[in-house]
């Protein structure tokens, strides 16, 4: 799995919407093992995007630093144990 630069953000909480500072990322629904299929997702010229998964409404913010979130909880990092 690629995971070097692409932000990663899941929605473990349930939140109806997560700012992130990334247009282009993978949504991989919940934290492990109850994550869906790792899905990338690229808004393109829009500010928003829907997961077709696990339906988590991801808004762009530019006053994010990239790879960020609003929650921070809602970063998916692989290099913590």
């Amino acid at each position: 799995m690629a995971h070097g630069t692409t932000p990663h953000f899941h929605n473990t909480d349930g939140l109806a919407q997560i700012e992130i500072g990334a247009k282009e990322f993978q949504c991989i629904g919940a934290l492990p093992p109850f994550d869906h299929p790792h899905i990338y997702l690229d808004m393109g010229k829009d500010d928003d995007v829907v997961c077709p998964y696990c339906s988590t409404h991801y808004v762009y913010s530019a006053t994010l630093p990239a790879g960020t979130a609003i929650p921070p909880t809602a970063v998916y990092r692989t290099d913590v144990i």
